[in-house]
């Protein structure tokens, strides 16, 4: 399977690390961002190719990652399904727009694509995907990063409540910080009540989750470092989508 990468940040950065240390099984043949250097530093890492537009992009491969933003899926990601491309997406935020989400998944369903969602960020996806078969009762996201990563200015010790509300809001108030609550929501099924807080006294990206139902009660803590390469990114979302990439080689597969 050849893999195409569009928007080259960190987490493309994290990816093709991992292919050249030998971590993860994945043939990405190309390269492509607005800015066309930025794809040839990592293409030249690994002897792939940078594509200039998207049409080469999709012409070339046959799943693409999305590591670029918002504005890419809604832009980009219909055309890439619309050719029978699959993707892995990692703007999840853009899916709680309810109209697009209907829009990629009939392209996707129509096209015989596919459309994957890494974990991201977060632990327990597998447990909300299993308790949604019951009826779950109550589902909360506390959120917690540093204040620069929130590009919030505090004094040392103040921690200040940015965002209290749904997941379909917050997405669009924080598009490159809080995706997490979109993958949660879409797990679960349910528009997840939302807390964002800018705190000085950590310096990881801290995700708690609540989940209630007919199964019980689920309760986690991701404490993230954040990517060397951008404060807004948990080096563990960059972690999941090569996770995720690699999983789709295997025989044997553990977990969603």
């Amino acid at each position: 399977m050849n893999v195409g990468i569009m928007g080259c940040g960190a987490i493309a950065s994290c990816i093709t690390d991992f292919i050249l240390e030998g971590k993860i099984d994945v043939n990405v043949t190309h390269y492509y961002d607005l800015n066309d250097d930025n794809a040839l530093i990592l293409a030249d890492k690994i002897g792939a190719k940078v594509a200039h537009t998207l049409d080469e992009l999709i012409e070339n491969t046959d799943l693409i990652v999305e590591s670029a933003a918002q504005v890419a899926v809604k832009n980009n990601v219909p055309k890439i399904l619309e050719k029978g491309v699959s993707v892995l997406i990692m703007s999840v935020g853009a899916l709680m727009d309810k109209s697009l989400h209907t829009q990629l998944y009939q392209l996707a369903k129509e096209n015989n694509a596919n459309i994957y969602l890494p974990t991201g960020a977060i632990t327990g996806i597998d447990t909300v995907q299993a308790a949604q078969l019951g009826e779950i009762t109550s589902i909360t996201l506390t959120t917690r990063k540093p204040p620069e990563s929130l590009d919030v200015d505090l004094e040392e010790g103040e921690e200040r409540v940015l965002f209290d509300g749904k997941a379909s809001e917050a997405v669009k108030l924080f598009p490159k910080n809080i995706n997490v609550s979109s993958t949660l929501s879409l797990a679960s099924g349910i528009d997840v009540d939302v807390k964002i807080i800018a705190d000085s006294k950590i310096n990881q990206n801290t995700h708690e989750i609540h989940l209630k139902g007919t199964f019980g009660e689920l309760v986690t803590i991701t404490s993230n470092n954040a990517s060397s390469n951008n404060p807004k990114t948990s080096a563990l979302a960059a972690y999941s989508a090569a996770s995720l990439l690699n999983k789709l080689n295997k025989t044997i597969r553990i977990g969603s």
